[in-house]
């Protein structure tokens, strides 16, 4: 408590004053996507004359509509796509210690209603109100992403305001997302409070795991996937799982009945999805094999190898909407050879993480990867993510997990 902490990459941002804040104008009719509630405003959208140009990326600004009425309170980067980032529709809001803590404070109570155990995203970015923000919870310990220059600039405001709410043994910083580099922001992981002298413990579903906040993928753990693990487990009784990318051993250790084999080509993720079967007392029942996902099932199934549950919960394969072709023709692929080893009567369960990819995309490549296999299904199960990671009403990016349970004939 009354630590200070200082920013990282950026400078700090002035005190906020609403009657003195710089403004930014829309051009003539490109208001109505804000004012239907949309919180991004895109660059085409603004006037962007040579005040504008000059504002220091993050800086605070009232956005106003061609006939100066005010359409609230955003975050502004004159440099980057999405320029203006909308906090609050009140323009005469102050963005201050205030406001983060009111923010910070709404969603952990909807955390503690959703959840028993302290390990969840406590804050998933436009869809808690705090636009470039994530921070997951471990218990103790906070890993927190800046993702957007103007919650950059807030950041010294941010960690003080959880630190006063939380009051955690430790807050990493994973600020090393692709994300930072489009705002213009260097990408940097590092401990901003206390000591993380290796894993942390994450507790999901009744089970123990480990993950790395320092080292791990994003923030060393995915959260958004608990219900769909819990509801491949309890379809997995005696059943043979093969885990394609098993990552931390999350799917595979809940999934453990009978036999699993997982699948990843990270050697620590590896290491740690042995050390959370071990915790569990199922290391018997689980193997860890370090391979590319693709030419493993490959493998698997010229050798005549069937498995009753098959996961393949992948990285995204499409960073931006001119990957999407390709990543199509991934999910296409990977669909062909995960069913191409499920067995009859077996589950393949497929997920997408790639905001950039529709959901009516997804299940058209997952369609005709059964057909490539020549196999018949039924889907048991869409899903999307926990509750944890809600969905903006008027921003379909923060949807942007799909997941789909099948049983093949």
């Amino acid at each position: 408590m009354g630590m200070i902490f200082q920013p990282s990459t950026v400078g700090e941002i002035p005190a906020d004053d609403p009657a003195t804040r710089p403004s930014v104008t829309l051009l003539p009719g490109r208001h109505k996507r804000a004012e239907g509630g949309h919180p991004w405003i895109y660059s085409n959208e603004v006037r962007m004359d040579v005040a504008a140009k000059a504002l220091p990326p993050g800086t605070l600004v009232t956005v106003r509509r061609l006939d100066d009425n005010a359409l609230g309170v955003a975050m502004f980067n004159p440099h980057s796509l999405v320029a203006a980032r909308l906090l609050d529709r009140d323009a005469n809001r102050a963005i201050g210690r205030r406001f983060f803590a009111r923010r910070l404070e709404r969603a952990l109570r909807l955390r503690d209603r959703l959840f028993e155990l302290p390990y969840y995203r406590l804050v998933h970015a436009e869809a808690d109100g705090l636009p470039g923000l994530v921070v997951d919870r471990f218990a103790g310990v906070l890993v927190v992403q800046f993702n957007a220059a103007g919650i950059a600039r807030c950041e010294p405001l941010v960690l003080e305001t959880l630190d006063a709410l939380l009051a955690p043994e430790a807050i990493v910083l994973r600020n090393d997302g692709p994300a930072r580099v489009l705002e213009g922001l260097m990408p940097e992981a590092r401990v901003a409070k206390g000591t993380i002298g290796g894993p942390v413990v994450v507790r999901e579903n009744g089970a123990e795991f480990l993950a790395d906040p320092l080292g791990g993928q994003k923030t060393g753990w995915f959260f958004d996937q608990r219900d769909n693990r819990r509801f491949v487990a309890a379809l997995a009784h005696d059943a043979r799982v093969l885990d394609l990318y098993c990552f931390n051993g999350a799917f595979s250790v809940q999934a453990a009945c009978a036999a699993v084999l997982g699948i990843d080509r990270s050697e620590p993720a590896l290491k740690l999805s042995a050390e959370a079967a071990a915790l569990n007392r199922v290391g018997e029942t689980c193997s860890f094999h370090r391979g590319e996902a693709f030419g493993e099932a490959a493998r698997l199934a010229a050798a005549g190898e069937r498995f009753d549950i098959v996961i393949a919960d992948p990285p995204a394969f499409a960073k931006s909407r001119k990957d999407v072709p390709a990543a199509l023709r991934g999910y296409r692929k990977l669909t062909r050879l995960s069913a191409s080893v499920t067995a009859s009567g077996g589950i393949l369960f497929l997920a997408c993480c790639s905001h950039n990819v529709a959901e009516a995309e997804f299940a058209e490549a997952v369609r005709r990867g059964l057909g490539d296999a020549g196999r018949g299904a039924r889907i048991l199960r869409i899903a999307g993510a926990d509750a944890d990671h809600p969905i903006h009403p008027a921003l379909p990016e923060t949807a942007y997990l799909k997941a789909m349970t099948l049983a093949l004939d």
